[in-house]
């Protein structure tokens, strides 16, 4: 048996990246995805390695998750689908880096709402499903949600993967008593389409940290998928409220 067999799998942001790597993997694993992007060319092409690899999965495009109520439609929507959701998998992000003295306003705005708000809309929406039978968010943090690093101004951002951080601690205590468990998977410096640039030719300082990391490489999107793919499974049905950091061991050094 597939480690997530029947169940039914939310997914935000599959249009490329770890969300690709999220539903690919998902639905390898016997889940039944139903996925949504911004992005609707990245998102049929996902449908389609998805389904040529014998995955069940289903997607709506485009979907602006930072507007709750565009949010709350598309959870209803794809909970039709099948009847129900056992996983809500809040993947996709939106980031914004500058100065404390540069970033704008807006920015700074824009950022909170895709990356932390997108969060709390999806879950609110999805909520009074998951009471029906339990179930378990899944959120991706970041270890920026944690720390500070010198390399990249990424204040906006850290607080925001802080926000999810803390958000998911709460939702484990609120969603426990309903059977719904809550956790977030930090993810360190992730290769993907949007970040090879920086793995080809990374400022000094970014590849002098990179250089440190114990596990000597920087991370891929099956390292923060299968993660999230244990998180999710009945393995571990008496995980709840945890901050699973994946960056090859980079954060323990300071």
């Amino acid at each position: 048996m597939a480690r997530l067999d029947g169940k039914v799998a939310l997914i935000t942001g599959i249009g490329g990246g770890m969300g690709r790597e999220a539903a690919r993997r998902f639905a390898a694993e016997g889940a039944r995805v139903v996925g949504c992007d911004l992005n609707a060319e990245g998102l049929e092409e996902t449908v389609r390695i998805v389904r040529e690899q014998g995955g069940e999965i289903t997607g709506h495009a485009p979907v602006d998750l930072s507007d709750a109520e565009t949010t709350a439609a598309w959870i209803d929507r794809a909970a039709d689908v099948y009847g129900s959701i056992d996983i809500l998998y809040n993947n996709a992000g939106v980031q914004r880096f500058g100065a404390i003295d540069e970033l704008s306003v807006d920015d700074w705005e824009l950022n909170v709402r895709g990356e932390l708000s997108i969060v709390f809309y999806a879950v609110r929406a999805a909520w009074k499903h998951l009471k029906q039978r339990g179930g378990t968010i899944v959120n991706i943090g970041s270890i920026a949600g944690t720390r500070g690093v010198e390399f990249m101004p990424q204040n906006v951002h850290g607080a925001a993967k802080a926000g999810v951080i803390n958000l998911t601690q709460q939702l484990a205590v609120e969603g426990g008593p309903h059977g719904i468990r809550a956790v977030c998977v930090s993810p360190g410096f992730i290769r993907t389409p949007a970040t090879q640039f920086l793995v080809d030719s990374p400022p000094p300082a970014m590849k002098e940290t990179w250089d440190r990391i114990p596990l000597r490489r920087v991370g891929e999107p099956s390292d923060i998928v299968s993660a999230a793919v244990f998180l999710a499974s009945d393995e571990a049905s008496w995980i709840t409220g945890v901050n699973l950091v994946v960056d090859g061991g980079g954060s323990v050094l300071g």
